[in-house]
């Protein structure tokens, strides 16, 4: 197979953990007889310095052109802490999923049980934990209208939907669910919001064409709760772009640290795929940052764009490995791990690409 991936690492520790995430592809093309091509691109903080657009046009012509991106991660303090500025990282996130047509988000909260003790939930509750969520990306608050008024003391953002973007999310979050569970819960806030109404409205009516699907219907504030209470009730979760952006980072918790959970962009052309975390300028340059989650990003895009199924099952496998060998990154790491199984982003990296 011969492919072109266009690897765009971002701010922060994306320049660390993709450079890693790259290496697994290039171990994978060459046990494997595949032909990956590479070229790179900017976004985010280092775009605007570079370019002063967060996401350059060259860019966005080289994703369109890519079969896949492999993506880092967008941020900088110097924003977080200047809520004026007028150009941000982030804008060119937005409008990279905007131009693209990334519609669906797909974040899967498998648990390897090496790391049960990892997380801050008791490894009873946790073990066998095994859910897919399907955000929505391109719709709700964050793409809205927003502005200022009453000499700016007052601040909207309105959040807007329309049947066709429900629609869209929620029959792949039903195609989903037959592959795995036969369990869809939908999750929505219709007893205040009318955006949500129209949410439960439109997947209920597209229930029946998939009668084989447990659907369940549950309020935002409800599956925070339960995701914390009783994560193996849950198989795929599908819901709107702000409450998915919260209860993804809560269901992190779940498998111990973001550094673990890898995501698919997809929707009208090139998949773009990426670790869930941020930039984490604070470990920025000190190679302890966790790259398996841009590994397992990889996996994703080789068998989701690119139909690779074996080939995506042998990364995750390489990771369980590494895994049940004792071998750790710090953020995984507790008072039990010997400090020579404790290792840097490159060694674990290397560690992963000598069991594919």
């Amino acid at each position: 197979m011969k492919k072109h991936i266009l690897v765009v690492p971002g701010d922060g520790i994306g320049q660390e953990v993709t450079a890693v995430g790259k290496k697994v592809l290039e171990k994978i093309a060459e046990k494997y007889g595949h032909e990956f091509t590479y070229d790179e691109a900017l976004i985010g903080h280092v775009a605007i310095e570079a370019t002063g657009n967060p996401l350059p046009e060259e860019t966005l012509t080289k994703m369109r052109a890519s079969d896949a991106v492999l993506f880092g991660a967008v941020g900088h303090p110097k924003y977080d802490n200047d809520p004026t500025a007028k150009v941000r990282p982030e804008q060119g996130l937005l409008r990279m999923r905007k131009e693209l047509g990334l519609f669906a988000n797909l974040r899967p909260i498998k648990l390897f049980d090496e790391l049960l003790e990892a997380s801050s939930i008791k490894p009873e509750i946790l073990k066998g934990a095994d859910i897919l969520f399907f955000r929505e990306l391109t719709g709700d608050i964050y793409f809205g209208e927003k502005g200022r008024k009453d000499d700016g003391d007052t601040a909207y953002d309105i959040a807007a939907y329309s049947k066709f973007e429900v629609e869209r999310i929620a029959r792949k979050a039903f195609e989903a669910a037959r592959t795995r569970r036969k369990k869809l819960c939908s999750v929505d806030k219709a007893n205040v919001l009318e955006t949500s109404r129209l949410w439960r409205e439109v997947v209920q009516s597209i229930e029946p064409e998939y009668p084989d699907v447990e659907v369940e219907h549950q309020f935002v504030d409800s599956a925070a709760m339960m995701l914390i209470k009783d994560p193996r009730r849950f198989d795929v979760v599908v819901t709107a772009n702000l409450f998915g952006d919260i209860l993804t980072d809560e269901a992190s918790q779940i498998a111990g640290s973001m550094g673990m959970l890898a995501s698919a962009s997809v929707g009208e052309s090139t998949g773009v795929y990426e670790p869930i975390h941020g930039s984490a300028h604070d470990i920025t340059g000190k190679g302890v940052a966790n790259p398996m989650a841009s590994v397992l990003s990889a996996a994703l895009l080789l068998d989701i764009s690119f139909g690779l199924k074996e080939e995506s099952d042998a990364i995750i496998s390489a990771v369980d490995q590494v895994l049940k060998a004792g071998y750790r990154t710090r953020d995984i790491a507790d008072s039990s791990t010997a400090a020579e199984m404790v290792l840097n982003t490159e060694a674990i990296g290397q560690k992963i690409i000598e069991l594919i």
